[in-house]
């Protein structure tokens, strides 16, 4: 038996607009407690050096380290990789005086790996005092 014969039943939907203003106050709160970090490089200002030219010494092996990575002993070219390097420099010092005085002269634009290579080679060579070149700044 139906007792409700002129009523007929609504179909339950849903209201998606109170949810919406729901939402976004959600995300107005959100986005107005982030913090957002800022990420910065780090800047390095390479120190000059002021004082009088230096004298070149008579046990000194002055190496070069260019932009591109050539590597050159007492002017003369040494190749890149370790072993030549180090071949080099004993060629260089050769039974001559035990404290000879590396001078490591690299363009601003050499790798720091460069560099690395010259100590290395350095310290197999035997040669334990290495000093670095660098420019005036006038």
């Amino acid at each position: 038996m139906n007792f409700q014969r002129g009523r007929h039943r609504e179909e339950p939907e849903i209201n998606f607009i109170p949810l919406i203003d729901v939402l976004l106050v959600i995300l107005i709160f959100l986005m107005v407690t982030t913090t957002y970090s800022k990420f910065s490089g780090l800047e390095i200002n390479l120190p000059t050096a002021d004082g009088k030219p230096p004298t070149e010494q008579p046990g000194e092996i002055s190496v070069a380290v260019t932009a591109s990575g050539d590597v050159l002993v007492n002017k003369t070219s040494a190749g890149r990789d370790v072993q030549s390097i180090t071949a080099a420099m004993k060629r260089i010092a050769g039974n001559g005086e035990k404290e000879q005085i590396v001078v490591i002269s690299a363009d601003a634009k050499a790798t720091h790996q460069s560099v690395i290579d010259v100590m290395q080679a350095a310290q197999a060579a035997g040669l334990s005092q290495i000093s670095f070149a660098t420019q005036n700044s006038k």
